[in-house]
């Protein structure tokens, strides 16, 4: 395969680590209850009761989920500078497209756009809203310091996160979050502040009370998907060894471990990416992949 024959097109930007997710969360955090409160008061709405409240909340946590799901594929192409091989130029654009296409028809589903971005580390991703209209897009550094074999499996990884739906699944579970930390905000904060203040300051300590509890929640709730991200990963990995081989999947896996760099991809695609974070402590709860010497493990058991 003749890798530098590859355009991958204008390299991506690095994306902040752990101290910019947590800003991002702060910052959506307060937006969501601006929102809330903006909207409330255009309708003349007083969503006071469980019902209103909860029906707010559903709108709310599903609607941004929803919405990042439908515009992923533009989103990952904008944010990696991933350009879609949209006609094989040479032979080993025409290997990739081909290779994508066969392990999808093994997988039950339509051939997802293939995609190449430019970063000299080995990594891959796949994204959109449907299963039978997906995008995998792999590293410039991926198709030049692994061999075929070990590419393939890589790929087989991203089309078995396309054919069991991690995209929509992950988006739906993101809701379901979303909408529990926002109605137990504010449930709470209407606790805080028809108990506690006696109504006195209530506008005021209800904001408050709502910001902290949704930066609490939220970060409790970041645990839960991260936890179920990881999950995904060992079935992907698996997944990918019955399309290929379970020799080729750990083989790529143990490739990565002997990388070094921090990962470029953004955070919107970082999640269904093939490189692990290499978080510690705490900071493991809030990573979307398990480490990789676990993965290794758990093909070979």
């Amino acid at each position: 395969m003749d890798t530098n024959e590859l355009d991958a097109g204008k390299g991506a930007a690095k994306i902040g680590g752990f101290g910019s997710r947590m800003a991002l969360l702060v910052g959506t955090n307060l937006a969501v209850i601006a929102l809330f409160t903006v909207v409330a008061s255009l309708l003349g709405i007083e969503p006071q009761g469980i019902i209103g409240l909860t029906i707010f909340s559903a709108l709310f946590g599903f609607g941004g989920a929803f919405v990042s799901l439908a515009l992923s594929k533009k989103m990952a192409l904008r944010s990696t500078g991933a350009v879609i091989i949209e006609q094989p130029r040479n032979e080993s654009e025409r290997w990739l497209v081909d290779t994508v296409a066969r392990l999808a028809r093994d997988a039950g589903i339509e051939t997802p756009d293939v995609a190449v971005f430019n970063s000299p580390l080995p990594n891959a991703f796949a994204t959109g809203a449907k299963r039978n209209d997906a995008l995998v897009a792999v590293s410039v550094g991926l198709l030049q310091q692994m061999s075929g074999p070990v590419v393939e499996a890589v790929l087989a990884h991203e089309v078995a996160h396309v054919a069991n739906g991690d995209m929509v699944t992950m988006t739906l579970l993101q809701g379901v979050v979303n909408t529990f930390v926002i109605l137990i905000s504010r449930i709470l904060a209407n606790v805080v502040v028809n108990t506690i203040t006696r109504g006195k300051g209530g506008a005021a300590v209800y904001f408050v009370v709502v910001m902290v509890m949704q930066v609490v929640l939220g970060f409790f709730a970041s645990m839960i998907v991260m936890w179920f991200s990881r999950r995904r990963e060992f079935r992907a990995d698996r997944d990918s060894g019955t399309l290929t081989s379970n020799a080729s999947m750990i083989a790529a896996l143990e490739a990565l471990q002997r990388q070094h760099g921090d990962d470029i991809l953004p955070d919107q695609v970082a999640a269904f990416g093939i490189r692990a974070s290499k978080a510690t402590g705490v900071r493991k709860l809030f990573s979307s992949h398990p480490p990789l010497e676990d993965r290794i493990a758990a093909l070979r058991a």
